[in-house]
């Protein structure tokens, strides 16, 4: 087995430097590598920035920032970067054209040692791997936005991974202090992003077929279906141009995955990117431009989510269903990758798990097979 020392990441930007600042925190020796000086120059001064806040919060010390900043070593060659390498983490746009580009240049001077990770979100490990000339010890590793605070951490092994990339993967990602869920299936979306993104579409189809405010909607989603803030404050904050990327990608792979409202796409097409652009679906162009939407209670009374309580079910439905995860994992990942803080499963049971396979049953009928119950589902809600 690779013992890994060494790590090589492609790509300095949000989600680049920040794992490379959590796997350097972890005691592992960093090359950031991007194509320009100029980018990594900036990525070190955020990472230095970082951890002055956690100096500030008294959460490392001085001299613990300064041994992390240490180990990072920014480099704009890609032969240099890769010497001596035991692990590559790509983390390059999620463009699959670029990344074809990256890994064909990659190709031509990685050692025969380094295994290859992948942090994309959305395209399928096995097609990445099959880019390259290792493919058995080539692994997904999602970590979720922003790296330094996130706990989650997808570990998707393709048809092609090997066992020993995936304990190595795994004993890494909890060396560094992350959480890990074992994604058994390369399927589109993994496991979050299977969820997450058919419920943006969903909320948004919610709008015109309900005749509900957007507010009413993530007031209810947020109280009553336990989550940290509304779907819509969730997408904004995640922003619609990640959200049309990977709407599209996994719409292409699988039309059975993703109901796409063509809001989605009027919203990216001018520009409503949420809060980074200052107006997505809601408008953020006041003096608090990261404020929080205004949700209540009284609201939430005004809004029965249970069609999307039923598309967050059926879907976690079809990944147990499919040996994707357990539910354990499945469980987790919900928690701390979109911050549910209850089980899908128990929220159906909550609202009537007969009443969730109904909703379902009747969306079907009206509007097609997206919304066809799991089987798993169905076998729940008959005890």
């Amino acid at each position: 087995m690779t013992t890994i020392n060494t790590i090589t990441i492609l790509g300095s930007g949000v989600m680049g430097h920040g794992i490379a600042q959590v796997a350097s925190t972890a005691g592992y020796n960093i090359v950031l590598r991007d194509i320009e000086q100029t980018l990594l120059e900036n990525a070190m001064n955020k990472i230095k920035w970082s951890l002055g806040k956690l100096v500030e919060k008294q959460k490392i010390s001085q001299d613990d920032a300064n041994s992390v900043y240490g180990r990072i070593t920014p480099v704009v060659d890609l032969k240099k970067a890769l010497q001596d390498s035991d692990l590559l983490i790509e983390a390059v746009p999620e463009d699959l054209e670029l990344k074809k580009k990256v890994y064909a240049e990659v190709e031509k001077y990685v050692e025969d040692k380094t295994l290859y990770a992948s942090n994309t979100s959305t395209l399928p490990i096995g097609e990445l791997a099959s880019l390259t000339s290792r493919p058995s010890r080539f692994i997904g590793l999602h970590f979720f936005n922003p790296p330094q605070l996130m706990p989650l951490v997808e570990v998707i092994p393709s048809r092609f991974t090997d066992n020993d990339t995936v304990s190595i993967a795994l004993d890494l990602i909890k060396k560094m202090g992350k959480d890990p869920v074992l994604c058994k299936k390369d399927v589109v979306g993994f496991i979050v992003n299977r969820i997450f993104i058919p419920l943006v579409h969903e909320a948004a189809y919610c709008l015109e077929r309900d005749n509900a405010k957007m507010t009413q909607i993530d007031s209810a989603v947020k109280f009553k279906m336990a989550a940290p803030m509304g779907i819509f404050e969730l997408a904004d904050y995640t922003g619609l141009d990640v959200i049309h990327k990977a709407s599209n990608e996994m719409a292409s792979r699988d039309k059975r995955v993703i109901n796409p409202n063509p809001l989605i796409e009027r919203l990216f097409s001018k520009k409503k990117f949420g809060q980074k652009s200052g107006t997505g679906f809601y408008d953020y162009s006041g003096e608090d431009k990261y404020g929080r939407i205004k949700l209540s209670e009284t609201e939430a009374e005004q809004y029965e989510p249970i069609t999307l309580v039923a598309i967050v079910a059926n879907n976690a439905a079809w990944l147990l269903s499919n040996g994707v995860c357990d539910r354990n994992d499945l469980d987790k990942a919900l928690r701390l990758g979109m911050g549910f803080k209850k089980s899908p499963f128990t929220l159906a049971e909550e609202f009537g798990l007969k009443r969730v396979v109904s909703t379902l049953e009747n969306l079907s009928n009206k509007y097609g097979e997206f919304y066809e119950p799991d089987i798993l589902l169905k076998k729940m809600s008959l005890g």
